[in-house]
């Protein structure tokens, strides 16, 4: 009986270590919403209704959005995110925009009335100006999410197409045929 006892404090003594050092030790955050957000593209656009990719990344995590709601991942960002989860390609939604060619936002400098209405809506500050002065866009940080167009008073803002850089360049996908 004692022998019983005995065993019966060691088994709750062990148990209760390794229900401290669980929570102790327990990682940050989700493992998976980093593995999804880290497919993202990270343009933080709002685009798939979410404020940014992180967050998009924990609703998908949580099973809460689609996987086919990022218009700047493209189809190539639906299928890494499928492949990830293991779930069907979809084709993306359109209802959230289309898969386009990366852009970075230019400002005609001299129609540019200094609003800072601009530097307010982008979400990564690639937007350089003070009030009443030009602004001017940081090419390398803009991420072509649009966001800077809508709240432009004198529509001094277009959106052209981005100058590829041998670092950002990549092996196009192989076709793959289908049986």
């Amino acid at each position: 009986m004692l022998a019983f006892l005995v065993l019966c404090l060691i088994f709750a003594f062990f148990g209760l270590v390794l229900s401290f050092f669980s929570i102790k030790l327990k990682p940050e955050g989700d493992p998976l919403a980093d593995k999804i957000d880290a497919l993202l593209p990270q343009i933080q656009c709002a685009q798939c209704n979410y404020p940014g990719c992180r967050p998009y990344a924990e609703a998908i995590a949580k099973g809460e959005a689609d996987i086919y709601q990022c218009p700047p991942g493209g189809e190539a960002g639906v299928k890494a995110l499928a492949d990830l989860l293991g779930l069907e390609v979809k084709p993306l939604n359109s209802g959230m925009g289309k898969d386009q060619p990366k852009r970075v936002a230019l400002i005609e400098e001299e129609k540019c009335i200094g609003c800072t209405l601009c530097i307010q809506a982008c979400p990564v500050d690639a937007i350089l100006g003070a009030p009443k002065l030009m602004h001017t866009v940081i090419a390398s940080e803009c991420t072509g999410c649009d966001l800077c167009l809508p709240p432009c008073p004198v529509d001094c803002i277009t959106m052209e197409p981005a100058e590829e850089l041998l670092a950002d360049w990549r092996w196009p996908e192989p076709a793959v045929e289908k049986h």
